[in-house]
């Protein structure tokens, strides 16, 4: 029998998601419709999550779907992998636009709840379908950033450990639910009291980095895994503690993607699109990925960074030491991306970037605006990380040099 969390944690988890989380860090209010994801393996923490909303007033729009991935001998049971085996090329374009865009319009959040019985659901399949499918539904995606970027629309995302996820980590069950419960503080009293005094400590960074920004013109940053130039680009802002994911401790923004010029190399590897890609290293030259290369799963790499905008990059994000409780290595971005360890990490991620990263009025930026800036656009947002050592340096437009990041900690 799966590893199941106490009542406690499970209503403390939906606590921290529903009444913290959404809305920026405020919670949910009376009348907001939170529309609720996840599949059967996390039906107890769905479950949750459900009661919280309604607890606090607001209305839930189910979307609550069966575990079709089984393994490897069920897989031929899985909608998801058939779907991309027999789907013809209508199908795989087929957008339910006013579904989708009525759903849009209706709800004020969203809450997604990562599992995943299978974390090879979709190994084999062809790419080009993946990628294909992707852009079909990108308008959705587009819909929501206009809602988001209005003020009117948040969201967030937790997890629920499988036993897929955990034998994939190489860690017990238990274990793997340890790092969750300690990386979300739910072993505090009061989680949420302990959420907001360590986003005070972030926003301490996040500000000095804002303060800062108008005077960097590149980044440097060098390990033994990278020697990669990013340039910040103008109007930009740093964002972070915002509740968007749970948990989060990174300090991100999406920089002018046309001066990105080096190499980087991530050892952690990146579950996307139902697969496993390993040994990632990616070669940037006046800002596009020139070359990709991975240990596995290459093809599913290279078609990635072949889909339009995706060979630019939308991402760029540092994560202190310090701030972060989670310690093993989770199989899942949400909580790689934001691991602690020795180092602290680094990702970036290729593809669409953060229209919010504009220091401006976001809801006021057009398209054009946005290109000129240099603000990437895509169906894809893939995030890559590395936990390695390393050194961040801002070349200031002075001409001087300020180290912000070195040995896992910024240094502002």
């Amino acid at each position: 029998m799966a590893y199941k969390p106490s009542r406690k944690i499970l209503e403390r988890y939906a606590d921290v998601l529903v009444n913290f989380a959404l809305n920026m860090g405020k919670g949910i209010r009376k009348g907001d419709v939170v529309r609720v994801s996840g599949n059967e393996s996390c039906k107890p923490l769905y479950v949750a999550i459900c009661n919280a909303i309604v607890k606090s007033g607001g209305h839930v729009v189910g979307h609550y779907s069966p575990d079709d991935e089984q393994g490897d001998k069920r897989r031929n049971e899985s909608f998801t992998r058939y779907f991309y085996e027999h789907a013809s090329d209508e199908q795989l374009d087929f957008f339910p636009a006013k579904y989708l865009k009525g759903l849009i319009d209706q709800i004020d959040h969203s809450l997604f709840i990562l599992s995943d019985a299978d974390m090879h659901a979709l190994d084999g399949i062809d790419p080009k379908k993946i990628m294909r499918r992707g852009v079909a539904l990108k308008p959705f995606m587009d819909w929501r950033n206009e809602k988001q970027h209005k003020g009117k629309f948040t969201w967030t995302l937790g997890m629920y450990g499988t036993p897929a996820m955990a034998k994939e980590a190489g860690l017990s069950e238990k274990e793997y639910w340890n790092q969750i419960i300690k990386a979300c503080f739910l072993d505090q009293k009061d989680p949420i009291k302990k959420w907001k005094e360590v986003y005070r400590e972030i926003e301490r960074y996040k500000l000095a980095l804002n303060k800062l920004s108008p005077k960097i013109d590149r980044l440097h940053a060098v390990g033994p895994d990278m020697d990669l130039w990013i340039a910040l680009g103008e109007k930009r802002q740093w964002l972070a503690g915002r509740g968007f994911n749970m948990p989060s401790f990174e300090i991100f923004t999406s920089p002018d993607w046309r001066g990105t010029e080096g190499w980087i190399r991530f050892n952690q590897p990146l579950y996307r699109y139902g697969s496993k890609v390993t040994g990632i290293q990616l070669w940037f030259k006046k800002g596009k990925v020139v070359k990709a290369t991975a240990k596995t799963n290459e093809k599913l790499l290279k078609q990635m960074v072949a889909t339009p905008g995706a060979d630019q990059i939308g991402e760029y994000s540092l994560t202190d030491r310090r701030h972060s409780r989670i310690t093993k290595f989770m199989a899942e971005t949400l909580f790689d991306e934001n691991m602690g360890g020795p180092f602290g990490n680094t990702h970036i991620a290729v593809g669409m970037s953060y229209k919010d990263t504009f220091s401006g009025d976001v809801s006021k930026l057009t398209k054009a605006q946005a290109k000129k800036l240099g603000f990437n656009d895509s169906s894809v947002h893939t995030d890559m990380i590395s936990t390695t050592r390393r050194t961040v340096t801002a070349h200031l437009k002075d001409g001087s040099m300020k180290v912000i990041y070195k040995d896992g900690k910024f240094v502002l």
